[in-house]
């Protein structure tokens, strides 16, 4: 069962993998109208009733589709001059010659109606004229199918067909009260555009509002460095390449010099000691205030007072968190503590076998199970790194096939936790987040890979990440 967010993600991601959207859109008409014919015949009045966006679409193909054997008009909705995407715009243009704008017809004159007004993609409940035409659907006494979903789904004002006929999968919320019979059919959406991730999964990236001003898209807070500088800095330019307004790097002050050195974009914030440890949770509290995320684990090191000082700070914040490289460690044989909190865990292969405590195969099934099993005892979302990264919140599992054998090198996982932080500071979900990162961190290293060969280092995936982003930003 999709969530019918997901829809638009297996459509961007179909392209990616090179099915286009017109060939969707006409493997979806073609399917409703067989169902039709198989259903009721031929030498019928059929009103198809479409709406101006992709749902719309379908119905414009159904409706050459039926044409040939049955008297079929097509009612829009609205002008066509409203009609939105090319693929639909491009199916209207083929049935020009049967539509008319609904102005009060008798619907009740038809043999069968067909729902094409509002898909997936619809919000809230239908407005005018959606709410005229479904009330006028519902009362017309004639049998009606709906493609995909029923106009309104989920709403006080919905269509109710007697069939529905849906693509690829059910929707959820997606059952027989709602939608009648429901009949599902494959329309070409490949396996993979879901069982990977791809550019499509970027639709849950949230869009700055033009009026938005500094720290209203992410504020993150990083604790890390002390044995090693360049990790926590990694990890907070990379937060800023997806956009994070504001970056803080807590650290000891041995190296604040040394980080703040780095790149004036980071607000480095001193800690006392030379390390990390027991003595910094208060003020690494204090910190955490007005922050949305924070991530810990970059360039801490593994000195047994440090990692007690990664489950004080865990222990009190209530904030959104990633934990990667050192926190891991920390929290290993503490898994109770992750309870009744929220985040993404970023292990590689043997960060996990700590995590859960035993040996995991090194099979992608084997991966796979043994992520969903941490995510589902912990609540949180695992981001297993590898050569196919494994992103689970326990119930939904999306694998992640970009990057390269270059990707050894020191600093790419400083890179993927830092983006990981960064779309969760600017309110995404952990899973959608760590899907999201691990795409993006992928692809900024096959980018590099093609210039610099295995000479690639984690800056060179800096450069690249905005490229990436924005390229999958330009389809949706």
């Amino acid at each position: 069962m999709i969530e019918q967010e997901e829809v638009r993600v297996l459509d961007i991601n179909s392209e990616f993998l090179g099915v286009p959207p017109e060939v969707l859109m006409e493997n979806a008409g073609q399917v409703v109208a067989k169902e039709i014919t198989s259903r009721f015949g031929e030498g019928l009045r059929i009103a198809i009733l479409c709406g101006t966006g992709n749902n719309g679409g379908d119905g414009f193909v159904t409706a050459r589709a039926l044409m040939k054997a049955n008297r079929v008009r097509v009612l829009l909705a609205l002008p066509p001059s409203h009609i939105r995407s090319p693929e639909a715009r491009l199916n209207f243009e083929k049935v020009e010659e049967l539509h008319g704008v609904y102005s009060g017809e008798d619907l009740s004159a038809y043999d069968l109606l067909v729902d094409a007004l509002l898909g997936v993609g619809a919000k809230g409940e239908p407005r005018e004229p959606y709410a005229t035409l479904i009330r006028a659907i519902n009362a017309s006494g004639r049998p009606v199918v709906s493609v995909d979903v029923p106009s309104g789904m989920g709403t006080g004002l919905a269509v109710r067909p007697a069939v529905t006929v849906t693509f690829h999968d059910l929707k959820v919320g997606m059952d027989e009260g709602r939608c009648g019979e429901i009949v599902v059919k494959d329309i070409g959406i490949p396996a993979e555009a879901e069982r990977y991730v791809g550019p499509g999964d970027l639709v849950h990236f949230p869009l700055p509002s033009p009026d938005s001003h500094k720290g209203q898209n992410g504020r993150l807070l990083v604790v890390g460095g002390g044995p090693y500088t360049g990790a926590p800095t990694l990890a907070g330019l990379a937060a800023y390449r997806v956009g994070t307004d504001l970056v803080f790097v807590a650290c000891p002050d041995v190296v604040r010099g040394v980080i703040a050195s780095y790149s004036p974009n980071l607000i480095t914030v001193p800690l006392a000691g030379r390390r990390f440890g027991v003595g910094s949770v208060e003020r690494t509290l204090a910190l955490c205030k007005g922050m949305d995320v924070v991530l810990l684990g970059p360039g801490l090191g593994d000195d047994e007072d440090t990692l007690a000082g990664v489950r004080g700070v865990f222990s009190k914040c209530t904030l959104p968190m990633v934990l990667d490289a050192d926190a891991l460690k920390a929290v290993a044989g503490h898994l109770d503590m992750l309870k009744g909190k929220k985040g993404v865990l970023t292990p590689h292969h043997g960060e996990l076998e700590g995590l859960i405590g035993q040996p995991v195969p090194k099979d992608d099934g084997g991966r796979t199970e043994a992520a969903k099993e941490l995510a589902a005892r912990t609540g949180w979302t695992v981001l297993l790194k590898g050569r196919v990264d494994v992103i689970t919140d326990g119930r939904r599992v999306k694998l992640n096939r970009t990057g390269n054998a270059g990707m050894s090198v020191g600093g790419t996982g400083d890179v993927l936790a830092g983006i990981t932080a960064g779309l969760l500071s600017k309110g995404m979900a952990p899973f959608n987040a760590a899907r999201a990162a691990a795409y993006l961190n992928g692809s900024a290293g096959d980018m590099a890979f093609e210039e610099y060969s295995y000479g690639l280092m984690a800056t060179d995936l800096l450069e690249r990440v905005p490229r990436v982003l924005q390229r999958c930003l330009s389809k949706l």
